[in-house]
């Protein structure tokens, strides 16, 4: 289902609780969601108001995926860069890793299964937003 998205910071920066494979619909209205925003590349479940570890992300194929309780690490080649957030009116400037390695885990027949990926380049800036959004950080 397409959610509204929220703009409450109190609600924006609360810690998530960790997801659990019970969150499924959830991911799936982050999916629909995302699929109905124009020049998105990723949304949280609190951006939708779902104080949940949980994400989706259009990957560098161009298919959305879900990644629950994602954690960075390890990240490389630290640079400044200009970020803005759906969620948020201001442009903030934050430091994002050009590679990192992130644990996470992936829905898979009803129960959680554990993944590792490594991503870099815009990918891995925006894997980096979402997480930071999963430990109720305001961008």
């Amino acid at each position: 289902m397409i959610k509204e998205l929220v703009r409450d910071e109190a609600l924006l920066s609360t810690p998530c609780e960790p997801a659990t494979a019970a969150d499924a619909d959830t991911a799936q209205d982050l999916l629909d969601t995302l699929a109905s925003l124009d020049d998105a590349g990723c949304l949280a479940a609190n951006q939708i108001g779902v104080t949940r570890a949980l994400f989706a992300i259009e990957g560098d194929d161009g298919v959305p995926q879900v990644m629950l309780n994602p954690k960075l690490v390890f990240g490389l080649g630290p640079e400044r860069v200009q970020e803005g957030c759906m969620t948020r009116d201001e442009v903030a400037t934050v430091t994002r890793h050009i590679k990192i390695k992130v644990d996470y885990d992936v829905i898979k027949d009803g129960a959680l299964v554990h993944r590792r990926g490594e991503f870099a380049g815009f990918t891995a800036q925006m894997i980096q937003h979402m997480i930071d959004h999963c430990k109720g950080k305001l961008i």
